[in-house]
C-alpha cells in the first residue's frame, strides 16, 4: 500500500485514534492541536485517554518517525512540505458540541478551515471526520473557496474504550463526496483493514452517522420501556432481552436496560438530527420519543432509589446517604460528558440525599462535580459507609468482584439498587443485602 503524508487537526478520542491508526497503517501522519501543553505531553507518549491500546501506538508511531504532534493546522502542513512531499489528506477531527437549540457547533471546524485555506496544496483532500450535520461538506467547500481541494466526508464509528479496536476492525467505512476521485484516494488509505466500504454522496454519508446514532438511542430508550413493562407484568427483562436478541433481524447489542444512555455522542447527535428534520420541515415524533423517554428514565431510577430506602414513591430523601458505585457515562472510560449516572445523581441531590460516589476511571482529587454535587472518593468501602443504600450507575465489572460481606457490614441498610442489572443477585442475598433491579422479577 502506497504511505500518505496525511495531517490531523485535533488530538481528542477521534483525532489522536485516528492519528495513530493511520501511522499503524503506514502514513506518515503529522496530528496538530492548540493546545501546547497538550502537545508537549503527547509528545512525552502521555495521552491523557484511558483507551485500550493507543498508547502503544502512540509510541510506536513516534518511535518509527511516521507519527509526530505539533500546535495548530497551518503548522502541520508546514512540516510535511519540509520533508518534501507536501499533504495529501487533512482530517478535520476537532469538537463539534451541542450548539444553541441542540444543533452542532461548527466554530472548530469553520476555523480549521480559515487557518489552512490558502496552505493547502493543489489536489489535497479535506475530510471532515467529526460528526457534523447533513450539509457541511458542501458549507466546508464554499468556505474552502478552492476548486482545486476536494471534501469529503468520513464519519467515525468509534466507541470510547474500544476506538483503536473499531478502528482497526470496523464494521464498514463510509466515504462520501461529489469527486469520486477524492473519496477513492480517502477510502484508499483503509486498504489493509478489508472492511466493507460505503462509497457515497457526502450528504448521504453525513445522515448515515446521525441514522445510526439515532437509531442505537431509539433501542436504547426501546429497552428501558420494556424494562419498566416487565416491571409491571411480572416479566423478566433479562429472560425478554435473551429472547429477541438471538433474533438476527435485531441482534443482541444495545438491549441492556441501564440509568439512561448519555456520552458524548448520542445525546448531541439525537438532538441535532431532531433540529435538521425540523428545519425540513419533518415532525420526527419516534426520535423526539426517543430523547423523552430517556429523560424520563433518570426520574425513574430516583423513584425506584426512593422506594427502596422508604418504601414509598414518595418518601422523603433528605439527608439519607447514599453510595453511588460509577460516574462515567459508561465502564472502560474516564469520560463524564452527559453521563446517566450524573443525571440521576442531579436529581437525588435535588431531592436532600448526601451523596458520596466512587468510580474506577475518576480519581477524587481530579474530578471536578459541577454545584458540589456530591463527594467523591478513591474507596468503594469508603462509599459504602453508614449508607442507606448502594445504587450502581455504571458497568464496570470491578463492582462484581467486591467483597460483599465486607461492604455489608460497612453500610447502614443492606439495600443495591442494580440499575444496569450487573450484579448476580444470588450474591448479593448471600451477603445479606435486598436487590433491587431493573426489570427482573425477584426470580432473576
Amino acid at each position: 500500500m502506497f504511505a500518505r503524508r496525511i495531517a490531523v487537526v485535533g488530538t481528542g478520542y477521534v483525532g489522536l485514534t485516528t492519528g495513530a491508526c493511520l501511522a499503524s497503517l503506514g502514513h506518515r501522519v503529522v496530528c496538530a492541536d492548540v493546545d501546547e501543553i497538550k502537545v508537549e505531553r503527547l509528545r512525552q507518549g502521555q495521552i491523557g485517554i484511558r483507551e485500550d491500546g493507543l498508547a502503544e501506538l502512540v509510541s510506536e508511531g513516534v518511535a518509527a518517525g511516521r507519527l509526530s504532534f505539533i500546535v495548530g493546522a497551518a503548522a502541520a502542513l508546514d512540516e510535511l512540505e519540509r520533508e518534501g512531499v507536501p499533504v495529501e489528506v487533512i482530517f478535520l477531527c476537532v469538537p463539534t458540541p451541542m450548539g444553541v437549540g441542540g444543533i452542532a457547533d461548527l466554530a472548530a471546524v469553520e476555523a480549521v478551515i480559515e487557518e489552512v485555506r490558502d496552505a493547502l496544496p493543489p489536489n489535497a483532500v479535506v475530510v471532515n471526520k467529526s460528526t457534523v450535520p447533513v450539509g457541511t461538506a458542501d458549507r466546508t467547500a464554499e468556505l474552502l473557496e478552492r476548486d482545486d481541494v476536494a471534501v469529503v466526508s468520513n464519519p467515525e464509528f468509534l466507541r470510547e474504550s474500544s476506538a483503536v479496536n473499531d478502528f482497526l476492525h470496523p464494521d464498514r467505512i463510509v466515504v462520501g463526496s461529489s469527486s469520486q476521485d477524492a473519496a477513492e484516494r480517502v477510502a484508499a488509505l483503509y486498504a489493509r483493514l478489508g472492511a466493507p466500504m460505503v462509497l457515497t454522496d457526502a450528504a448521504s454519508s453525513e445522515m448515515i452517522k446521525y441514522a445510526a446514532n439515532c437509531f442505537l438511542a431509539m433501542k436504547l430508550s426501546y429497552v428501558n420501556a420494556v424494562a419498566e413493562l416487565c416491571e409491571r407484568l411480572d416479566a423478566d427483562v433479562a429472560d425478554v432481552t435473551e429472547g429477541i436478541g438471538y433474533d438476527r433481524r435485531i441482534g443482541q447489542a444495545f438491549l441492556s436496560p441501564g440509568p439512561g444512555w448519555g456520552g458524548s455522542c448520542l445525546p448531541k447527535d439525537t438532538q441535532a438530527l431532531l433540529q435538521v428534520a425540523d428545519a425540513a420541515d419533518f415532525e420526527f415524533r419516534l426520535l423526539r420519543a426517543t430523547i423523552d423517554t430517556n429523560t424520563r428514565q433518570y426520574q425513574r431510577m430516583v423513584d425506584k432509589i426512593r422506594t427502596a430506602i422508604t418504601g414509598k414513591r414518595t418518601g422523603s430523601l433528605t439527608r439519607r446517604r447514599i453510595a453511588l458505585l460509577g460516574l462515567t457515562f459508561k465502564a472502560g472510560t474516564d469520560d463524564l460528558r452527559s453521563s446517566p449516572a450524573l443525571g440521576v445523581a442531579a436529581l437525588l441531590k435535588q431531592a436532600g440525599a448526601d451523596l458520596v460516589a466512587y468510580d474506577p476511571g475518576v480519581l477524587a482529587d481530579e474530578v471536578l462535580i459541577e454545584g458540589s454535587l456530591m463527594t467523591v472518593v478513591d474507596d468503594p468501602y469508603l462509599a459504602a459507609k453508614d449508607a442507606e443504600a448502594i445504587v450502581i450507575l455504571t458497568e464496570w465489572p470491578e463492582f462484581r468482584t467486591l467483597d460483599w460481606s465486607r461492604l455489608a457490614d460497612a453500610v447502614a441498610v443492606p439495600t443495591v439498587i442494580d440499575t444496569r442489572n450487573l450484579l448476580d443477585p444470588d450474591v448479593l442475598r448471600r451477603a445479606a443485602f435486598a436487590w433491587v433491579g431493573i426489570g427482573r422479577t425477584m426470580r432473576g
